[in-house]
């Protein structure tokens, strides 16, 4: 037997080593293959949707890459640790290390290049499916399955690559070991089970001004917090796993009428052995988790956004314009051509915004005519504004603002003018978007409108008011080339320090567009990541149990003849294996928590939007995984200590 033929059924004899190696391995292919056929499809090669450049595909692309080869790194060095003994007599027969390090690399390759193949084989047999859930996401026409060797050539080249890499790297920088130890393997790992008091105070200390930061996060602090929270809970974590954790279950130890009651003390006791040798690697699962909840909670939340989009953006277009604006004319009669080459319906309603100043606060406050409002309150097909002389009613910016101000009653006087409002009723749904009218708008009868014909009192150092233009497009989707010209001349004029344009233009279906290529783009990439996060964070526990299998077996080998029952087994099992499951997932869906209440607070300042509902769905999926999870890894350890 040659020595090639060796190292092939020494893959053969071991399949089930080598089965939790190769199923890391196979998934990272399928994922990448596939994403590469997306990034290489004739459709998207000019760009995604022709809106967001192909360059931030292959962005993602890379950090997939990245994080596949960590994730095989780690599965090769579990892999490498679980064959300990098999090296040791090995070794002992006269093996010497240069062709052990040959047989692992050899073993290796041959696991790597079946990985390879069958995860490009069923990652294409996938791929006419996964385009069909892309096509319906981006609203395609057709996303065919194409044939093209870019994306063949591309996986195969990373992933050989990386295996061989792996390979070398792992074996050749692996700390030499003696015979013995590798025979002994886990059992001859000395427990140093101290800790240290100050850093697991530490831990704790910066974890908890983390989640105070998030909570204090608003859109002005967004940016610093944004630096500072990461290093603070990454450091956090890594304490709280490697001296916390120990703290805690010393702290129950002393409880003796906790610690004492049934079957506490096994389990217990266990913990802090298991916290103290795989600190690191949860806090590696932690971390990773952490990622992955964020992605899909991401998700919600984009998902949230553009599903109430129509809700918060009732128009389609909107010109916004100075009382002396040069352009107006020109412009309002281009949209309208625009428009009407389109053959698009649409409802034009113009207003007369004049700022007056308000006895009840003394600050500015936007009017609105009767009339006007009504005519734009037609085309929606909401009631009519009904007032009579000497009253008025709050426009609301938010849905939130409906309920704050239904109870609201204002006696005002208009100070330019001298004219007096009561202000006791609010108009029951939102009119404009919440950038177009200030927080202090008001609507008055057409009697009372046509008093003021004196300026308000900045004039003509401010402006006076504003003309307002509003597009009622039924099929405002199918805006988005309406009115370029003007946009890109606003966005522009927004990059710089001071907006000096005497007009604003928006256009809801464009705007859509943009946040639909985003939010399509962050679902591929975010499921994506999502599940490569996910199985590597479970495959880490479930390989750090595989290699410590053996003395674990022989462990509940000695309670078994002490006579511990089957049921007795299964729930020390549970306790034994819930900690090392449940505890980095539980750190990491917290971590993820604390980070959406300061997303929720900033988007419900800036837009208006509850991303609560999606989260809980999002989490609750992701938790109910978890689970399931976590009981088919049960059942095999319990057939494992069984046999």
């Amino acid at each position: 037997m040659t020595f090639h033929q060796f190292a092939y059924r020494n893959v053969v004899r071991n399949i089930r080593i080598y089965a939790a190696f190769f199923m890391a391995s196979f998934f990272s292919v399928f994922v990448f293959f596939i994403y590469s056929m997306l990034v290489f499809h004739p459709k998207i090669e000019n760009g995604f949707l022709g809106t967001v450049p192909i360059f931030w595909l292959v962005i993602a692309e890379i950090i997939l890459v990245l994080f596949s080869w960590f994730f095989i790194f780690y599965s090769m060095k579990a892999f490498l640790e679980a064959r300990t003994k098999e090296f040791a007599i090995l070794l002992h027969l006269g093996m010497e290390r240069r062709q052990l390090s040959k047989l692992v690399f050899l073993e290796t390759i041959i696991i790597g290049t079946i990985s390879i193949l069958f995860g490009i084989l069923f990652g294409y047999a996938f791929s006419k499916f996964f385009f069909m859930i892309v096509r319906e996401i981006l609203m395609l026409d057709a996303l065919p399955l194409y044939f093209s060797l870019e994306p063949f050539v591309l996986t195969i080249a990373v992933y050989l690559s990386a295996f061989i890499f792996i390979s070398l790297f792992s074996v050749h920088f692996t700390p030499e070991r003696k015979i013995i130890d590798l025979i002994k393997g886990s059992n001859n790992v000395h427990v140093n089970v101290l800790y240290m008091k100050r850093k697991a105070i530490i831990g704790l200390v910066f974890i908890i001004i983390g989640y105070i930061l998030a909570l204090l996060t608003t859109r002005t602090t967004l940016f610093t917090f944004t630096l500072f929270i990461p290093v603070l809970i990454t450091i956090g974590t890594y304490y709280f796993f490697s001296d916390t954790a120990q703290f805690i279950v010393d702290r129950i130890k002393n409880k003796k009428q906790i610690y004492w009651k049934k079957s506490r003390m096994l389990p217990i006791a266990e913990q802090t052995f298991i916290f103290k040798n795989n600190g690191k690697m949860f806090f590696v699962v932690t971390i990773v988790s952490t990622l992955a909840f964020l992605s899909v909670g991401l998700l919600a939340a984009l998902s949230s956004y553009t599903s109430q989009y129509d809700k918060l953006n009732p128009l389609g277009l909107i010109y916004k314009g100075h009382m002396n604006n040069p352009y107006e004319d020109a412009h309002i009669a281009s949209l309208v051509s625009e428009l009407e080459e389109k053959g698009l319906s649409y409802h034009l309603t113009s207003f007369t915004v004049l700022k007056q100043t308000s006895s009840n606060t003394s600050y500015g406050v936007e009017v609105f005519k009767e009339s006007d409002i009504n005519s734009l309150l037609f085309s929606y097909g909401y009631p009519m504004v009904r007032l009579s002389q000497g009253e008025g009613m709050f426009i609301p910016y938010s849905e939130e603002a409906i309920e704050d101000l239904s109870e609201k009653v204002v006696h005002t006087v208009l100070l330019e003018n001298n004219v007096a409002i009561k202000i006791d009723q609010v108009y029951p749904k939102l009119i404009f978007p919440s950038s177009i009218v200030g927080l202090n708008s008001i609507i008055i009868s057409d009697e009372d409108f046509k008093k003021l014909i004196h300026p308000y009192k900045g004039f003509p150092e401010v402006e006076p008011g504003y003309h307002l233009f509003t597009f009622d497009i039924p099929q405002w989707i199918e805006t988005k080339d309406i009115g370029l010209q003007i946009q890109q001349r606003v966005a522009q004029e927004y990059l710089k320090e001071d907006y000096l344009l005497p007009y604003y233009f928006e256009n809801a279906g464009l705007n859509y567009s943009y946040l639909l290529s985003a939010y399509s783009l962050f679902t591929l990439v975010g499921l994506l990541v999502a599940a490569v996060f996910l199985l590597a964070a479970g495959s880490f526990i479930y390989f750090k149990l595989h290699t410590n299998l053996d003395s674990e077996k022989r462990k509940f080998d000695v309670l078994k003849r002490m006579g511990i029952t089957d049921g007795e087994l299964k729930k020390l099992v549970t306790k034994y294996l819930f900690p090392q499951f449940f505890l980095p997932w539980g750190v990491a869906l917290i971590h993820s928590l604390f980070a959406f209440i300061a997303l929720q607070n900033i988007l419900e300042n800036i837009a208006n939007i509850s991303i609560v509902k999606e989260l809980v769905l999002a989490f609750g999926f992701l938790i109910a995984i978890q689970v399931i999870y976590f009981y088919l890894i049960r059942w095999r350890y319990i057939a494992h200590v069984r046999d």
